[in-house]
Protein backbone atom coordinates (compact mmCIF):
# COMPACT_ATOMS: atom_id res chain seq x y z
CA UNK A 1 0.00 0.00 0.00
CA UNK A 2 1.45 3.39 -0.96
CA UNK A 3 2.01 6.02 1.70
CA UNK A 4 -0.53 8.59 0.57
CA UNK A 5 -0.40 11.60 2.92
CA UNK A 6 -3.54 12.78 4.65
CA UNK A 7 -3.78 16.50 4.00
CA UNK A 8 -4.50 19.19 6.56
CA UNK A 9 -7.98 20.76 6.28
CA UNK A 10 -8.77 23.27 3.59
CA UNK A 11 -11.47 25.82 4.33
CA UNK A 12 -14.17 26.51 1.79
CA UNK A 13 -15.92 29.87 1.49
CA UNK A 14 -18.76 28.57 3.59
CA UNK A 15 -16.31 27.87 6.38
CA UNK A 16 -16.60 24.08 6.20
CA UNK A 17 -13.60 21.83 5.84
CA UNK A 18 -13.03 19.62 2.85
CA UNK A 19 -10.13 17.38 1.87
CA UNK A 20 -7.83 18.68 -0.85
CA UNK A 21 -7.15 15.67 -3.04
CA UNK A 22 -7.39 12.51 -0.97
CA UNK A 23 -10.81 11.69 0.46
CA UNK A 24 -11.13 10.54 4.04
CA UNK A 25 -14.45 8.89 3.18
CA UNK A 26 -14.97 5.11 3.66
CA UNK A 27 -15.42 4.94 -0.10
CA UNK A 28 -11.66 4.66 -0.41
CA UNK A 29 -10.45 1.40 1.07
CA UNK A 30 -6.85 2.59 1.18
CA UNK A 31 -7.71 5.76 3.09
CA UNK A 32 -10.06 3.82 5.36
CA UNK A 33 -7.23 1.50 6.31
CA UNK A 34 -4.96 4.48 6.89
CA UNK A 35 -7.58 6.16 9.05
CA UNK A 36 -8.03 2.97 11.02
CA UNK A 37 -4.28 2.66 11.50
CA UNK A 38 -3.97 6.24 12.72
CA UNK A 39 -6.85 5.71 15.12
CA UNK A 40 -5.07 2.66 16.48
CA UNK A 41 -1.90 4.70 16.97
CA UNK A 42 -3.79 7.21 19.06
CA UNK A 43 -6.15 4.92 20.96
CA UNK A 44 -4.08 1.80 21.51
CA UNK A 45 -1.42 1.90 24.18
CA UNK A 46 1.73 -0.13 24.03
CA UNK A 47 2.07 0.15 27.76
CA UNK A 48 -0.85 0.10 30.13
CA UNK A 49 1.47 1.34 32.84
CA UNK A 50 2.92 4.28 30.96
CA UNK A 51 0.05 5.05 28.59
CA UNK A 52 2.27 6.10 25.70
CA UNK A 53 1.91 5.44 22.01
CA UNK A 54 4.93 5.58 19.75
CA UNK A 55 5.58 3.80 16.49
CA UNK A 56 9.29 3.49 17.26
CA UNK A 57 8.76 2.37 20.85
CA UNK A 58 11.45 4.89 21.88
CA UNK A 59 9.58 5.73 25.07
CA UNK A 60 9.45 2.22 26.44
CA UNK A 61 10.91 1.75 29.89
CA UNK A 62 11.32 5.43 30.63
CA UNK A 63 10.19 4.90 34.24
CA UNK A 64 13.03 2.44 34.72
CA UNK A 65 15.71 4.78 33.37
CA UNK A 66 17.79 6.75 35.83
CA UNK A 67 17.25 10.48 35.82
CA UNK A 68 20.66 12.15 36.27
CA UNK A 69 21.26 14.15 39.41
CA UNK A 70 20.94 17.92 39.12
CA UNK A 71 24.24 19.66 38.59
CA UNK A 72 25.80 22.26 40.91
CA UNK A 73 24.78 23.01 44.48
CA UNK A 74 21.15 23.91 45.11
CA UNK A 75 21.80 27.58 45.92
CA UNK A 76 23.95 28.14 42.85
CA UNK A 77 21.53 26.13 40.68
CA UNK A 78 18.53 28.18 41.81
CA UNK A 79 20.45 31.39 41.40
CA UNK A 80 21.46 30.53 37.85
CA UNK A 81 18.27 28.99 36.48
CA UNK A 82 15.55 30.67 38.52
CA UNK A 83 16.47 33.80 40.47
CA UNK A 84 18.83 35.11 37.80
CA UNK A 85 17.42 33.62 34.61
CA UNK A 86 18.32 35.35 31.35
CA UNK A 87 15.33 37.71 31.55
CA UNK A 88 16.33 38.86 35.03
CA UNK A 89 20.00 39.11 34.07
CA UNK A 90 19.11 41.48 31.24
CA UNK A 91 16.86 43.45 33.59
CA UNK A 92 19.66 43.64 36.16
CA UNK A 93 22.30 44.75 33.65
CA UNK A 94 20.09 47.54 32.29
CA UNK A 95 19.01 48.70 35.74
CA UNK A 96 22.46 48.51 37.39
CA UNK A 97 24.17 50.34 34.52
CA UNK A 98 21.59 53.10 34.84
CA UNK A 99 21.99 53.15 38.62
CA UNK A 100 25.75 53.50 38.30
CA UNK A 101 25.42 56.34 35.81
CA UNK A 102 22.80 58.06 37.99
CA UNK A 103 25.05 57.95 41.05
CA UNK A 104 27.93 59.38 39.01
CA UNK A 105 25.74 62.15 37.58
CA UNK A 106 24.24 62.97 40.97
CA UNK A 107 27.70 63.29 42.53
CA UNK A 108 28.91 65.63 39.78
CA UNK A 109 25.59 67.42 39.43
CA UNK A 110 23.56 67.89 36.26
CA UNK A 111 20.92 70.16 34.77
CA UNK A 112 17.31 69.09 34.35
CA UNK A 113 17.84 69.32 30.61
CA UNK A 114 20.60 66.68 30.76
CA UNK A 115 18.67 64.38 33.12
CA UNK A 116 15.58 64.69 30.92
CA UNK A 117 17.52 63.30 27.95
CA UNK A 118 18.35 60.15 29.92
CA UNK A 119 14.71 59.77 31.02
CA UNK A 120 13.52 59.94 27.42
CA UNK A 121 16.27 57.58 26.25
CA UNK A 122 15.17 54.90 28.71
CA UNK A 123 11.48 55.29 27.82
CA UNK A 124 12.49 55.08 24.16
CA UNK A 125 14.35 51.78 24.65
CA UNK A 126 11.53 50.34 26.78
CA UNK A 127 8.91 51.03 24.12
CA UNK A 128 10.96 50.24 21.01
CA UNK A 129 12.13 46.81 22.19
CA UNK A 130 8.46 45.71 22.20
CA UNK A 131 7.57 47.04 18.75
CA UNK A 132 6.54 44.13 16.51
CA UNK A 133 8.88 44.86 13.60
CA UNK A 134 11.79 45.35 16.00
CA UNK A 135 10.97 42.04 17.72
CA UNK A 136 10.79 40.25 14.37
CA UNK A 137 14.05 41.86 13.27
CA UNK A 138 15.87 40.79 16.43
CA UNK A 139 14.55 37.23 16.16
CA UNK A 140 15.60 37.14 12.50
CA UNK A 141 19.15 38.19 13.39
CA UNK A 142 19.56 35.94 16.41
CA UNK A 143 18.03 32.86 14.78
CA UNK A 144 20.01 33.27 11.54
CA UNK A 145 22.97 31.55 13.19
CA UNK A 146 24.00 28.48 11.14
CA UNK A 147 23.25 25.06 12.62
CA UNK A 148 26.93 24.23 12.15
CA UNK A 149 27.92 26.67 14.88
CA UNK A 150 28.78 25.25 18.32
CA UNK A 151 25.73 24.30 20.37
CA UNK A 152 26.55 26.73 23.20
CA UNK A 153 26.48 29.65 20.77
CA UNK A 154 23.10 28.62 19.37
CA UNK A 155 21.71 28.13 22.87
CA UNK A 156 22.94 31.63 23.71
CA UNK A 157 21.27 33.25 20.68
CA UNK A 158 18.08 31.25 21.28
CA UNK A 159 17.58 33.24 24.49
CA UNK A 160 16.51 36.16 22.30
CA UNK A 161 12.96 35.62 23.57
CA UNK A 162 14.13 36.95 26.96
CA UNK A 163 14.69 40.46 25.58
CA UNK A 164 11.64 41.57 27.55
CA UNK A 165 14.13 42.01 30.38
CA UNK A 166 15.45 45.05 28.53
CA UNK A 167 11.89 46.41 28.29
CA UNK A 168 11.20 46.15 32.00
CA UNK A 169 14.73 47.16 33.02
CA UNK A 170 14.55 50.33 30.93
CA UNK A 171 11.07 51.15 32.26
CA UNK A 172 12.17 50.89 35.90
CA UNK A 173 15.34 52.83 35.09
CA UNK A 174 13.23 55.54 33.45
CA UNK A 175 11.19 55.81 36.66
CA UNK A 176 14.37 56.11 38.70
CA UNK A 177 15.73 58.88 36.46
CA UNK A 178 12.32 60.60 36.38
CA UNK A 179 12.35 60.86 40.17
CA UNK A 180 15.76 62.55 39.95
CA UNK A 181 14.49 64.77 37.14
CA UNK A 182 11.43 65.74 39.19
CA UNK A 183 13.64 66.78 42.12
CA UNK A 184 15.84 68.87 39.83
CA UNK A 185 12.84 70.54 38.12
CA UNK A 186 11.39 71.36 41.54
CA UNK A 187 14.67 73.00 42.53
CA UNK A 188 14.81 74.89 39.23
CA UNK A 189 11.20 75.98 39.72
CA UNK A 190 12.16 77.78 42.92
CA UNK A 191 15.09 79.34 41.05
CA UNK A 192 12.75 80.43 38.23
CA UNK A 193 14.65 78.31 35.68
CA UNK A 194 11.77 75.88 35.06
CA UNK A 195 8.17 76.81 34.36
CA UNK A 196 5.15 75.79 36.41
CA UNK A 197 3.59 73.86 33.45
CA UNK A 198 6.78 71.78 33.11
CA UNK A 199 6.76 70.98 36.82
CA UNK A 200 3.04 70.06 36.89
CA UNK A 201 3.30 67.78 33.83
CA UNK A 202 6.38 66.14 35.32
CA UNK A 203 4.53 65.37 38.57
CA UNK A 204 1.61 63.86 36.64
CA UNK A 205 3.88 61.71 34.45
CA UNK A 206 5.71 60.47 37.55
CA UNK A 207 2.43 59.46 39.21
CA UNK A 208 1.17 57.68 36.09
CA UNK A 209 4.48 55.86 35.54
CA UNK A 210 4.48 54.60 39.12
CA UNK A 211 0.97 53.18 38.60
CA UNK A 212 1.90 51.55 35.27
CA UNK A 213 5.01 49.85 36.68
CA UNK A 214 3.32 48.81 39.95
CA UNK A 215 0.44 47.13 38.10
CA UNK A 216 2.90 45.38 35.78
CA UNK A 217 4.27 43.36 38.71
CA UNK A 218 4.04 39.66 37.73
CA UNK A 219 1.91 38.61 40.72
CA UNK A 220 -0.78 41.24 40.01
CA UNK A 221 -0.54 40.91 36.24
CA UNK A 222 -1.21 37.15 36.30
CA UNK A 223 -4.39 37.54 38.31
CA UNK A 224 -5.72 40.70 36.63
CA UNK A 225 -4.28 40.46 33.12
CA UNK A 226 -7.14 42.25 31.36
CA UNK A 227 -6.98 45.16 33.81
CA UNK A 228 -3.21 45.25 33.44
CA UNK A 229 -3.55 45.57 29.67
CA UNK A 230 -6.17 48.32 29.98
CA UNK A 231 -4.02 50.34 32.38
CA UNK A 232 -0.87 49.71 30.34
CA UNK A 233 -2.60 50.80 27.14
CA UNK A 234 -4.60 53.86 28.19
CA UNK A 235 -2.19 55.26 30.77
CA UNK A 236 0.64 54.51 28.34
CA UNK A 237 -1.06 56.57 25.64
CA UNK A 238 -1.73 59.34 28.15
CA UNK A 239 1.89 59.40 29.28
CA UNK A 240 3.04 59.52 25.66
CA UNK A 241 0.94 62.64 25.07
CA UNK A 242 2.21 64.22 28.29
CA UNK A 243 5.82 63.39 27.35
CA UNK A 244 5.32 65.34 24.12
CA UNK A 245 4.25 68.37 26.15
CA UNK A 246 7.07 67.80 28.63
CA UNK A 247 9.74 67.67 25.92
CA UNK A 248 8.48 70.85 24.23
CA UNK A 249 8.37 72.69 27.57
CA UNK A 250 11.79 71.34 28.56
CA UNK A 251 13.31 72.59 25.32
CA UNK A 252 11.57 75.95 25.69
CA UNK A 253 12.63 76.47 29.32
CA UNK A 254 16.29 75.49 28.88
CA UNK A 255 17.17 76.62 25.33
CA UNK A 256 19.35 79.59 24.48
CA UNK A 257 16.97 82.60 24.46
CA UNK A 258 18.38 83.68 21.10
CA UNK A 259 17.39 80.39 19.41
CA UNK A 260 13.79 80.05 18.13
CA UNK A 261 11.80 77.17 19.66
CA UNK A 262 11.29 75.34 16.36
CA UNK A 263 15.02 75.44 15.66
CA UNK A 264 15.85 74.18 19.14
CA UNK A 265 13.37 71.35 18.73
CA UNK A 266 14.82 70.37 15.39
CA UNK A 267 18.25 69.99 17.01
CA UNK A 268 17.00 68.23 20.14
CA UNK A 269 17.69 64.50 20.53
CA UNK A 270 14.75 63.94 22.95
CA UNK A 271 12.35 65.45 20.39
CA UNK A 272 13.36 62.95 17.72
CA UNK A 273 13.36 60.05 20.19
CA UNK A 274 9.75 60.90 21.06
CA UNK A 275 8.87 61.07 17.35
CA UNK A 276 10.22 57.54 16.79
CA UNK A 277 8.71 56.31 20.07
CA UNK A 278 5.27 57.57 19.07
CA UNK A 279 5.55 56.05 15.61
CA UNK A 280 6.46 52.67 17.11
CA UNK A 281 3.37 52.76 19.34
CA UNK A 282 1.15 53.75 16.43
CA UNK A 283 2.60 51.21 14.00
CA UNK A 284 0.63 48.28 15.41
CA UNK A 285 -2.62 50.25 15.22
CA UNK A 286 -2.06 51.25 11.60
CA UNK A 287 -2.66 47.55 10.85
CA UNK A 288 -5.98 47.50 12.73
CA UNK A 289 -8.74 45.95 10.66
CA UNK A 290 -11.77 43.69 10.88
CA UNK A 291 -11.28 40.58 8.75
CA UNK A 292 -13.52 37.77 7.63
CA UNK A 293 -12.65 34.38 9.11
CA UNK A 294 -13.77 30.79 8.68
CA UNK A 295 -14.42 28.85 11.87
CA UNK A 296 -14.58 25.13 12.57
CA UNK A 297 -15.72 23.97 16.00
CA UNK A 298 -13.50 21.01 16.87
CA UNK A 299 -15.31 20.16 20.11
CA UNK A 300 -16.90 21.89 23.07
CA UNK A 301 -13.32 22.57 24.18
CA UNK A 302 -11.72 24.02 21.04
CA UNK A 303 -12.39 25.92 17.81
CA UNK A 304 -10.15 26.37 14.80
CA UNK A 305 -10.24 29.76 13.04
CA UNK A 306 -8.76 30.35 9.60
CA UNK A 307 -7.45 33.72 8.37
CA UNK A 308 -6.43 34.75 4.87
CA UNK A 309 -5.58 38.45 5.31
CA UNK A 310 -1.85 37.63 5.57
CA UNK A 311 0.54 34.72 5.91
CA UNK A 312 2.67 33.73 8.89
CA UNK A 313 5.90 31.86 9.45
CA UNK A 314 6.28 29.08 12.06
CA UNK A 315 6.92 30.34 15.56
CA UNK A 316 4.78 33.50 15.43
CA UNK A 317 1.61 34.70 17.16
CA UNK A 318 -1.05 37.24 16.30
CA UNK A 319 -3.63 39.24 18.26
CA UNK A 320 -7.41 39.17 17.90
CA UNK A 321 -10.29 40.99 19.55
CA UNK A 322 -14.02 41.66 19.48
CA UNK A 323 -13.48 45.04 21.17
CA UNK A 324 -10.23 46.62 19.95
CA UNK A 325 -9.97 49.32 22.62
CA UNK A 326 -10.57 47.13 25.65
CA UNK A 327 -9.02 43.69 25.17
CA UNK A 328 -6.68 41.69 22.96
CA UNK A 329 -5.85 38.00 22.97
CA UNK A 330 -2.73 36.42 21.46
CA UNK A 331 -2.69 32.99 19.83
CA UNK A 332 -0.03 31.04 17.97
CA UNK A 333 -0.31 31.03 14.20
CA UNK A 334 -0.57 27.65 12.46
CA UNK A 335 0.77 27.90 8.94
CA UNK A 336 0.68 25.01 6.49
CA UNK A 337 3.24 24.89 3.64
CA UNK A 338 1.63 25.65 0.30
CA UNK A 339 -1.60 27.01 1.77
CA UNK A 340 -2.63 30.65 2.02
CA UNK A 341 -3.18 32.29 5.40
CA UNK A 342 -2.92 30.69 8.81
CA UNK A 343 -5.06 29.23 11.60
CA UNK A 344 -5.59 29.67 15.32
CA UNK A 345 -6.70 26.91 17.64
CA UNK A 346 -8.53 28.48 20.57
CA UNK A 347 -9.16 26.31 23.62
CA UNK A 348 -11.56 26.95 26.48
CA UNK A 349 -9.69 28.69 29.32
CA UNK A 350 -11.99 31.59 30.25
CA UNK A 351 -15.01 33.69 29.36
CA UNK A 352 -13.62 35.07 26.08
CA UNK A 353 -12.55 31.69 24.72
CA UNK A 354 -15.80 30.04 25.91
CA UNK A 355 -17.81 32.67 24.03
CA UNK A 356 -15.71 32.15 20.91
CA UNK A 357 -16.25 28.37 20.98
CA UNK A 358 -19.99 28.71 21.64
CA UNK A 359 -20.43 31.39 18.94
CA UNK A 360 -17.69 30.97 16.32
CA UNK A 361 -16.98 34.32 14.65
CA UNK A 362 -17.38 35.17 10.98
CA UNK A 363 -15.47 38.44 11.47
CA UNK A 364 -12.89 39.50 14.03
CA UNK A 365 -10.56 42.42 14.69
CA UNK A 366 -6.82 41.98 14.14
CA UNK A 367 -3.91 44.38 14.49
CA UNK A 368 -0.21 44.43 13.97
CA UNK A 369 1.70 41.73 12.14
CA UNK A 370 2.39 38.12 13.16
CA UNK A 371 5.17 38.44 15.73
CA UNK A 372 7.98 36.03 16.60
CA UNK A 373 7.73 34.11 19.86
CA UNK A 374 9.43 31.32 21.76
CA UNK A 375 8.92 28.62 19.10
CA UNK A 376 10.74 30.76 16.56
CA UNK A 377 14.02 29.36 17.96
CA UNK A 378 13.34 25.76 16.86
CA UNK A 379 15.18 26.03 13.49
CA UNK A 380 18.41 26.91 15.35
CA UNK A 381 18.88 23.24 16.23
CA UNK A 382 19.50 20.10 14.22
CA UNK A 383 17.38 17.79 16.38
CA UNK A 384 14.73 19.02 18.83
CA UNK A 385 12.25 17.41 21.18
CA UNK A 386 9.07 19.50 20.95
CA UNK A 387 6.72 19.05 23.90
CA UNK A 388 3.08 20.16 23.86
CA UNK A 389 0.43 19.75 26.51
CA UNK A 390 -3.19 20.20 25.44
CA UNK A 391 -3.70 23.12 23.08
CA UNK A 392 0.04 23.81 23.29
CA UNK A 393 0.13 21.74 20.10
CA UNK A 394 -0.86 24.89 18.17
CA UNK A 395 2.53 26.67 18.37
CA UNK A 396 4.28 23.35 17.67
CA UNK A 397 2.20 22.30 14.65
CA UNK A 398 3.76 24.71 12.08
CA UNK A 399 7.23 23.25 12.73
CA UNK A 400 5.85 19.73 12.49
CA UNK A 401 4.30 20.60 9.11
CA UNK A 402 7.34 22.55 7.82
CA UNK A 403 9.84 19.72 8.53
CA UNK A 404 12.83 22.07 8.40
CA UNK A 405 14.26 20.57 11.58
CA UNK A 406 14.33 16.97 12.81
CA UNK A 407 11.60 16.99 15.47
CA UNK A 408 10.42 14.42 17.98
CA UNK A 409 6.93 15.45 19.07
CA UNK A 410 5.64 14.57 22.53
CA UNK A 411 1.99 15.58 22.96
CA UNK A 412 0.18 14.98 26.23
CA UNK A 413 -3.50 15.78 26.36
CA UNK A 414 -6.95 14.51 27.16
CA UNK A 415 -8.56 12.44 24.39
CA UNK A 416 -7.03 14.31 21.46
CA UNK A 417 -9.45 13.12 18.77
CA UNK A 418 -12.47 14.07 20.85
CA UNK A 419 -10.94 17.46 21.72
CA UNK A 420 -9.23 18.51 18.48
CA UNK A 421 -10.97 16.46 15.79
CA UNK A 422 -9.86 13.68 13.49
CA UNK A 423 -8.75 15.91 10.65
CA UNK A 424 -6.32 18.00 12.68
CA UNK A 425 -4.95 14.96 14.54
CA UNK A 426 -4.53 13.08 11.27
CA UNK A 427 -2.56 15.96 9.78
CA UNK A 428 -0.23 16.00 12.80
CA UNK A 429 0.26 12.24 12.78
CA UNK A 430 0.92 12.20 9.05
CA UNK A 431 3.56 14.92 9.39
CA UNK A 432 5.06 13.27 12.50
CA UNK A 433 4.25 9.54 12.35
CA UNK A 434 6.75 8.77 15.15
CA UNK A 435 5.12 11.24 17.56
CA UNK A 436 4.53 10.17 21.15
CA UNK A 437 0.93 10.68 22.25
CA UNK A 438 -0.03 10.44 25.91
CA UNK A 439 -3.72 10.34 26.86
CA UNK A 440 -3.99 11.89 30.33
CA UNK A 441 -7.68 10.92 30.57
CA UNK A 442 -6.82 7.25 30.37
CA UNK A 443 -3.48 7.14 32.16
CA UNK A 444 -3.11 10.19 34.37
CA UNK A 445 -0.18 12.58 34.29
CA UNK A 446 3.32 11.24 33.59
CA UNK A 447 6.57 12.31 35.24
CA UNK A 448 7.22 14.95 32.59
CA UNK A 449 10.82 15.78 33.47
CA UNK A 450 11.81 12.12 33.45
CA UNK A 451 9.86 11.33 30.30
CA UNK A 452 11.19 14.32 28.36
CA UNK A 453 14.75 13.62 29.46
CA UNK A 454 14.37 10.00 28.30
CA UNK A 455 13.02 11.08 24.90
CA UNK A 456 15.77 13.71 24.62
CA UNK A 457 18.45 11.05 25.13
CA UNK A 458 16.80 8.47 22.89
CA UNK A 459 16.32 10.97 20.07
CA UNK A 460 19.87 12.32 20.51
CA UNK A 461 18.42 15.84 20.49
CA UNK A 462 20.27 19.11 20.93
CA UNK A 463 17.46 20.92 22.75
CA UNK A 464 13.93 20.73 24.15
CA UNK A 465 11.13 23.23 23.53
CA UNK A 466 7.97 23.02 25.62
CA UNK A 467 4.60 24.74 25.29
CA UNK A 468 2.46 24.21 28.37
CA UNK A 469 0.98 26.04 31.35
CA UNK A 470 3.24 28.21 33.47
CA UNK A 471 3.85 25.88 36.45
CA UNK A 472 4.69 22.86 34.29
CA UNK A 473 6.81 24.88 31.86
CA UNK A 474 8.89 26.32 34.69
CA UNK A 475 9.24 22.91 36.35
CA UNK A 476 10.35 21.19 33.13
CA UNK A 477 12.72 23.94 31.97
CA UNK A 478 14.35 24.10 35.41
CA UNK A 479 14.49 20.31 35.76
CA UNK A 480 16.19 19.92 32.37
CA UNK A 481 18.50 22.94 32.55
CA UNK A 482 19.71 21.81 35.98
CA UNK A 483 20.76 18.54 34.29
CA UNK A 484 22.58 20.23 31.43
CA UNK A 485 19.81 19.95 28.84
CA UNK A 486 19.17 23.11 26.76
CA UNK A 487 15.46 23.76 27.38
CA UNK A 488 13.22 26.59 26.24
CA UNK A 489 9.74 27.63 27.28
CA UNK A 490 7.56 30.71 27.53
CA UNK A 491 8.44 33.16 30.32
CA UNK A 492 5.09 35.02 30.66
CA UNK A 493 6.64 38.49 30.63
CA UNK A 494 3.75 40.30 28.92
Amino acid sequence: MSSTPIPPPVFTRSGETTPTVHSLSPKSSEDSLKKEKLNQIIVASKSVEDGLEDIDGGWEGYMETELPEKGQRKLLRNLRHHILNVYRRLFSVVFLVNLGVLISVAVRGATADYIGKIVIANIFVSVLIREEHVVNGLFFIFTAVPKSWPLWMRVFTARVYSLGGIHSGSAVAALMWLIYFTVQVSIDLRRHKASIPLAVITYVILAFLIVIIALAAPAWRRIHHDKFEMVHRFLGWTVTGLVWAQVVLLIRDYKDPSVPLHVAMRHSAPFWLVVILTASIASSWTHLRKVKVQSEVLSNHAVRIHYEYTSAIPGTFSRVSYSPLTEWHSFATISIPGQKGFDHIISRVGDWTSKTIANPPEEIWVRGVPTAGIMNVVPLFNRVVVVATGSGIAPCAPHVYAKKTAIKLLWTSRNIRKTYGDRFVDSIMTAAPDAIIYDTDAHGKPDMVKLIHHVYKEFDAEAVCIISNQPLTQKVVYGLMARGVPAFGAIWDS
